[in-house]
């Protein structure tokens, strides 16, 4: 493949960003078209997963798909659903060329795609990019091969690993450009997940402010007894917002009830050792077809996601301002005896935000 095959397919790539957090349960797909020199068609994943970026790339470049070439981050899907399979559309325009960066391993799919567009004549290339593909398309691909979405943990702290002081004092640890960024972060996910103790301690919203886009993120809190004030933020926007409650068995059908009734989702899951069993709460989210979760603490929910192995990445917000001990640390304990127990992760991007030092890990797997 030539230098031109690589531009083309990261444009295909920056396209299909565009559909983060907005297409759940599909995968935000990218699509380009070029015939010759010309790129005559482009599209993405439209919010809730359909039309398909191949879809909308074939309608942009009408009559001039014959004999092109498609640039497809995604293998295009084999099977009916609520539409034809792309591979099948791709077939019938006239498309010469494949290249695809990577194969969707969903069971429906799974090479079936490549071999439809073989079967037919269509000259196929894959791999391109691939790296890249399996990045953005994470959320997707852990969702179909593990049943979960995928997990963004943030964590903003000061220097020495503290989100407040003694008393809870904690705005703003980080500045104005770190905050428009998590903000930035919430809208390329399907949903913003925190515990029931920052619920209640920083009573917050949990939308996307200031950027001026047109979607919101599903709110999602973890409380095992439903101990959450009815008059929140949350609670009063519930009916606008989309607010789902992950709770206990055991949680007192009243609440359930009072919560239901002023529009929020429950979600009843397992208990483990206590607590909310994090593993259970993810596959209930991932049946729900919600495929990337960020995830804002409080400190116990963030243990308890790393201890169980569940963050996928880390993306971290450091200031330049030290509290000291009797701060209140970023993660609560998560019972390590041995250093080799931790788990680990691997420097992807650091950068400097505003005042801040931003930095993202991804999981690192043994």
């Amino acid at each position: 493949m030539t230098q031109s095959d690589t531009r083309y397919m990261r444009l295909a790539l920056s396209l299909g960003r565009r559909g983060l957090g907005r297409s759940a349960p599909n995968p935000a797909v990218g699509c380009v078209i070029v015939q010759g020199a010309r790129i005559v068609g482009r599209g993405w994943t439209q919010p809730g997963g359909r039309p398909h970026a191949e879809t909308i790339a074939l309608a942009q470049a009408g009559a001039a798909v014959r004999g092109a070439t498609a640039y497809v981050t995604l293998e295009p899907c084999a099977h009916h659903g609520q539409t034809p399979p792309c591979a099948a559309a791709l077939i019938e325009a006239g498309i010469a060329r494949v290249v695809v960066a990577l194969g969707d391993p969903d069971p429906r799919v799974d090479g079936g795609g490549l071999a439809m567009l073989h079967a037919a004549g269509v000259k196929v290339e894959t791999g391109l990019c691939a790296d890249e593909a399996r990045a953005d398309l994470a959320g997707f691909l852990c969702r179909v091969t593990l049943g979960r979405p995928m997990v963004t943990l943030k964590l903003a702290s000061s220097f020495d690993g503290r989100i407040a002081t003694a008393s809870g004092d904690s705005q703003w640890i980080t500045g104005a450009e770190a905050r428009r960024h998590v903000h930035a972060m919430r809208a390329t996910h399907d949903a913003v997940m925190i515990g029931a103790g920052t619920a209640r301690a920083d009573d917050p919203l949990l939308t996307v402010r200031g950027l001026g886009v047109d979607h919101q993120p599903i709110r999602v809190v973890l409380s095992r007894h439903l101990d959450l004030p009815l008059d929140s933020q949350l609670a009063r926007t519930a009916r606008d917002l989309p607010v789902w409650i992950c709770h206990g068995r055991r949680a007192a059908p009243e609440l359930v009830s009072a919560w239901s009734g002023i529009g929020a989702e429950m979600v009843e899951v397992d208990e483990t050792q206590g607590a909310l069993d994090p593993g259970a709460v993810l596959q209930a989210l991932g049946a729900r077809g919600l495929t990337r979760v960020y995830c804002e603490g409080g400190g116990s929910l963030a243990a308890s996601l790393l201890s169980a192995g569940l963050v996928d990445e880390l993306v971290g917000y450091t200031a330049g301002v030290a509290i000291g001990a009797e701060g209140r640390p970023s993660l609560a304990a998560m019972g390590l005896g041995r250093l080799t127990e931790a788990p680990r992760f691997d420097l992807t991007e650091t950068r400097v935000i505003g005042s801040d030092i931003l930095h993202r890990w991804r999981q690192r797997h043994r």
